[in-house]
């Protein structure tokens, strides 16, 4: 392959994963850049050593690593107590209304989807529940059997930070919230 080529399949891989939620099998990166594994095996370890190395004297904060079965990107280890005092500092932070609005939609109609909960604010809440799981207050609990849209609940961080022991010590506020078949049709409705 040429150079032109090769760069701009390093260049593929590296955005695959910088969008990588766990590590990424070779094989699967492979298929993803159209070549064989041996050659995305080739690539990810220059690409590696790319990124370990100085870039005009600086040492880089991202490391392109092999763990867990696959290739992924990772804040470089000389950086951790900057990165985890943001981090914490970022966890701290108070929830926006929308996040909260979206929160209180999931704790009281779990298990729900990202369009019911839409459906019930008016408008997306994409971000707003990547925000929420990476807080660690919701996760994924499963999918409807109708169309495997994913089902989203509360956590038992969420009971620990809002100082309760299940979700029958929330105020009962559910009776004002739509039922889970009427969000469904108002979700429909948006589409």
């Amino acid at each position: 392959m040429d150079s032109a080529e090769k760069n701009q399949l390093l260049g593929a891989l590296e955005a695959l994963l910088l969008v990588a939620a766990e590590p990424v099998p070779t094989a699967v990166l492979a298929q993803a850049i159209s070549v064989t594994e041996a050659q995305a095996d080739a690539l990810l370890r220059e690409l590696a050593a790319e990124y370990a190395g100085r870039h005009g004297g600086r040492i880089r904060g991202i490391e392109v690593r092999e763990v867990g079965g696959g290739w992924r990107l990772y804040t470089n280890a000389r950086y951790a107590d900057i990165v985890a005092a943001h981090v914490v500092a970022d966890e701290s932070g108070k929830l926006s209304l929308p996040a909260l609005e979206t929160l209180a939609v999931i704790a009281y109609k779990q298990p729900v989807t990202r369009s019911q909960i839409a459906s019930v604010r008016g408008v997306s809440v994409d971000s707003v529940v990547r925000t929420l799981q990476t807080r660690g207050l919701i996760c994924e609990v499963g999918t409807t059997e109708t169309n495997g849209a994913i089902l989203y609940g509360t956590t038992p961080y969420f009971l620990e930070a809002m100082g309760i022991n299940s979700l029958s010590e929330l105020a009962p506020l559910a009776p004002y919230l739509p039922e889970a078949s009427e969000l469904d049709e108002v979700a429909k409705d948006m589409r």
